[in-house]
């Protein structure tokens, strides 16, 4: 039976785009929803998934070509006997029942937006014996680590893709043998499975249509700046670059940062040092942090909190609330819910700025930071304003144990519209948090310590917290971080205050 794979909606207004790649081509096995190609519009890079499992068939539409809303880009041989469907198919695309009982390990799906991802670590070795859905590897993208399941029992006969390699979406990672043998068959094209390293230094490759352009245009990569994922160079970008030429052709380019030079090390010291190159995330993190400070007017305003009354409403009904819901009160949903309250009062904080438009969310996606073993992640509760206190905690538990344990999906952290940070669980008394783009506003708690504070004229013992909202000053003036601030104070020290929507 032939599927035929067609252009997906590509947004509002938008009726047209541009093949950029084929992660696929025909003969090969595709599973589905595995990435046949990506297309580019003029706002988004769109992912095109396998409607179904099969053979690859034809490609209609090729790299470059314009395409419209629903049109024809490939066909898919599906059924038992799509393996031998394509007259011309290699070998290498045989199906694994056909290749001596070898069943081919393949990247998994990994999600919108992410054609590549880096081998982190093999659980197994050459010759060792598997069980089905048994944990072979582990691999990292710029965004989550994504374990590889064995497809099937039998003898681990070749691994294609060692440790700290990078491989496509659609590589393949191993060879599994099902007789025990250990051998299997070479692969027909080992280069194919490993993504060499760009020369620009990048993750992911231009464009196609962009380098065609570059290429006509007499310009290098270094001369264009891309603006698609990653610093991705985008045909526009090429359009814009040649344009910005043209319109100061006597300007010289300007040099690029470079890095701060390392101190000089003694040779005593040298031998005691270990390198380790940065993990895909942590690169991505500080690519984002930079990038927030580049971009936003970041501003930080401090207030502190009296937490008295939530500790005293939480010492009273903690028992009683894990008893009914199954889970802890802890002070995260207090500090949900005072959010959500502010946020209605002071909605710029929870909107972000799109061009020359300011976009307000009239929703609260909640980013909770949290960090864990690989660095730090910003899981996102969404419509957060609308969940009950047991709700919110059971959602921060389940995303922080998810987080943990490095298996949040890219769609747990994307959407956010404002982000709580709570540094105290580390000890930390003061800070100020940095902005989450393209959000306007980041909440960062502290340490609770007990403090002398005058109360009604006199000095007493009580538990505070400094809290810290760091904001982008181009769209929240001061006096809104100051409100928000001082409604977040207010419903904390006195919790009923949210009960009555005060």
């Amino acid at each position: 039976m032939t599927i035929e794979v067609r252009v997906p909606t590509l947004g509002e207004s938008v009726t047209e785009a541009t093949v950029a790649t084929w992660f696929k081509k025909p003969g090969d096995a595709v599973a589905v929803d595995e990435m046949l190609c990506e297309l580019e519009t003029d706002k988004v890079t769109v992912e095109v998934p396998a409607p179904a499992a099969g053979v690859m068939g034809e490609i209609v539409a090729k790299e470059g070509e314009t395409v419209g809303v629903n049109a024809l880009l490939a066909t898919i041989t599906a059924g038992e006997g799509a393996a031998a469907a394509p007259a011309a198919a290699p070998a290498a695309a045989a199906a694994p029942a056909e290749s001596g009982g070898s069943v081919d390990v393949m990247v998994p799906t990994l999600g919108e937006s992410v054609t590549e991802a880096t081998v982190s670590t093999w659980f197994k070795k050459v010759g060792d014996t598997v069980a089905q859905d048994e944990m072979l590897c582990e691999l990292e993208t710029d965004k989550v680590s994504v374990e590889v399941p064995a497809p099937a029992s039998g003898v681990l006969a070749e691994i294609l893709a060692a440790e700290g390699a990078t491989v496509n979406a659609a590589a393949k990672l191993a060879v599994i043998s099902g007789s025990g043998s250990g051998t299997s068959r070479a692969p027909a094209a080992p280069a194919a499975a490993v993504t060499p390293a760009v020369a620009t230094g990048k993750d992911v490759a231009n464009a196609p249509s962009a380098e065609k352009a570059m290429a006509e245009a007499g310009l290098s990569a270094a001369q264009v700046s891309g603006t698609g994922r990653d610093g991705r160079i985008m045909k526009h970008d090429v359009a814009a670059a040649v344009a910005a030429a043209a319109a100061a052709p006597a300007a010289p380019a300007a040099p690029a940062p470079a890095a701060a030079p390392r101190a000089p090390t003694l040779a005593e010291d040298a031998a005691r040092e270990e390198r380790v190159r940065m993990t895909r995330l942590r690169q991505t993190i500080a690519r984002r942090l930079k990038d927030a400070q580049n971009t936003a007017a970041i501003l930080t305003t401090f207030n502190e909190v009296d937490m008295t009354e939530v500790m005293a409403l939480r010492n009273t009904y903690k028992d009683a609330f894990e008893k009914k819901h199954g889970v802890r009160m802890g002070f995260m949903s207090f500090f949900t819910k005072a959010c959500c309250h502010a946020l209605k009062e002071v909605p710029e904080v929870n909107a972000e700025i799109d061009g020359q438009d300011i976009v307000y969310k009239n929703y609260v996606h909640m980013g909770v930071a949290a960090g864990t073993p690989q660095g730090l992640v910003v899981p996102v509760i969404r419509d957060a304003d609308q969940m009950s206190f047991a709700e919110i905690e059971k959602a921060i538990a389940e995303k922080g144990k998810r987080a943990r344990e490095g298996k949040l999906s890219m769609a747990e952290m994307q959407g956010g519209t404002f982000t709580i940070s709570n540094g105290g669980v580390y000890g930390s008394l003061m800070s100020s948090p940095i902005l989450n783009p393209p959000q306007s506003g980041i909440l960062g708690m502290h340490k609770i310590q007990d403090r002398p504070m005058v109360i009604n004229g006199e000095i007493k013992i009580r538990p505070m917290m400094y809290l810290a909202l760091s904001y982008d000053h181009r769209i929240v003036d001061g006096k809104g971080a100051v409100t928000f601030l001082v409604r977040v104070k207010e419903a904390l020290e006195d919790p009923r205050r949210l009960l009555m929507d005060l």
